[in-house]
């Protein structure tokens, strides 16, 4: 009888240790929805659960601990999981840790809280930022000048910046589009914000808004930007006390020695650029490549390549460069990429297209807190115009280039390690 009920109890509890224990979220090729696999584990993070981001395992794959409510919530947003047992997890783990393996586990924490910069009045182009996030049901706030100024930047962790133009020249659209009526409501709604806020021009607003989030930086918060947001900030920061704005933008024309007495020790990340004076060119600075883009290359053959770097030793980007794919589709917009002559040195370059000496995504460290600036608009539409429709995102799933957005999302999450290299 006892015989008996001990060879009982060691099958309960070899049946219990078998069950599963562990939920994989795989990111390689298998996954069904990878944009919203990363909503799955933000939402799990807001149930304060912890989650495991497994660099380089299988596309940069998620593991938590099993809970029926997080099965559940794979299961009605599409996404492809695993029921895996502890011991699976384990192999994992232990796989993981081998010193010859360039692959890491990463903790994530708290869901960090995210502002998108973005005008409220409707603009005639979409946010690559915004349609991912909704896309993916991850929660944001939209602020903007008002917010900024007020002193609200501290409440978020990431701060997205939209396709804006921190020089005060309206995206140099005036000449394509001056007398679209869009076109006039943004700059009647930039003079009138400017005033409201003490300024006598849009540009010199837009340099205290850049300031500001230059200190939110500085106080450790997390800054991603995209397309022309990304060089029209570290022009604007150079060109302090100096108007490089003409008359058609603020009234009165630019300093003669603008160019001169411009100051690239301010910038994050572009040192030695040229301006872009001409209100007729559709361009702020030498620092963007498009035209060199366009010239070099077409639709079919445009890629750019992810640097694999060290899981162990650099988590940082390595968790900014988790993809199923290493090279990604280029895409264009205002700023397309970033010419490497002025790119500063020390800056780390996620990925590029070497071939035509083009940076596409990098990354830098300024103060307690980090920047990451991504070229292009859309990275589903390869050239996305005024006017056109929001990409559906329910088309492209799987989307590489749309993947690296929400790998910085995630990224403040993560219980910090030391960047070795």
């Amino acid at each position: 009888m006892l015989r008996r009920y001990i060879l009982i109890m060691v099958l309960l509890i070899c049946t219990q240790s078998s069950h599963a224990a562990y939920i994989l979220i795989p990111m390689d090729d298998t996954q069904r929805d990878h944009l919203k696999a990363y909503g799955v584990s933000y939402w799990a993070l807001e149930q304060e659960v912890e989650m495991s981001w497994l660099l380089n395992y299988r596309g940069g794959s998620f593991m938590c601990g099993h809970h029926e409510l997080i099965e559940n919530e794979c299961i009605i947003r599409g996404v492809t999981y695993q029921v895996i047992a502890d011991v699976q997890a384990s192999a994992i783990l232990q796989e993981i840790a081998r010193a010859e393996v360039n692959m890491d586990e990463v903790k994530l924490h708290i869901p960090p809280k995210i502002a998108v910069y973005s005008p409220k009045n409707k603009q005639p182009w979409d946010d690559a930022v915004t349609l991912v996030l909704t896309y993916a049901e991850i929660p944001y706030d939209v602020i903007y000048d008002h917010e900024v100024m007020n002193g609200m930047l501290p409440m978020y962790d990431w701060l997205h910046l939209h396709h804006e133009d921190f020089t005060g020249q309206y995206g140099k659209f005036w000449a394509r589009y001056k007398d679209f009526e869009w076109y006039r409501e943004n700059q009647r709604a930039a003079e009138a914000t400017a005033n409201e806020l003490g300024f006598d021009k849009v540009s010199q607003c837009k340099l205290a808004v850049a300031k500001k989030i230059r200190e939110y930086v500085a106080g450790g918060g997390y800054l991603f930007a995209m397309c022309s947001a990304t060089d029209s900030y570290d022009v604007a920061l150079a060109a302090d006390g100096v108007d490089i704005c003409d008359v058609m933008y603020d009234g009165d024309p630019m300093d003669v020695d603008a160019q001169q007495r411009l100051d690239y020790s301010q910038c994050f990340a572009f040192t030695g650029f040229t301006l872009k004076t001409s209100p007729h060119e559709y361009e702020i600075s030498s620092i963007d490549a498009t035209q060199d883009h366009v010239r070099s290359i077409r639709k079919e053959n445009d890629f750019f390549t992810l640097f694999d770097f060290s899981a162990k030793w650099d988590p940082v980007p390595t968790m900014l460069c988790q993809n199923h794919e290493p090279v990604v589709r280029g895409f264009m917009g205002q700023t397309t990429g970033y010419n490497m002559e002025f790119v500063k040195p020390e800056v780390l370059i996620l990925g590029e297209n070497k071939a035509l000496h083009e940076a596409r995504y990098i990354h830098g460290e300024f103060g307690n807190g980090t920047w990451t600036f991504y070229s292009g608009h859309d990275p589903e539409d390869y050239q996305h115009l005024v006017g056109d429709p929001p990409t559906e995102l329910k088309l492209h799933p799987n989307s590489t280039g749309y993947r690296l957005i929400l790998n910085n999302v995630l990224f403040p999450a993560a219980k910090k390690k030391k960047q070795k290299t």
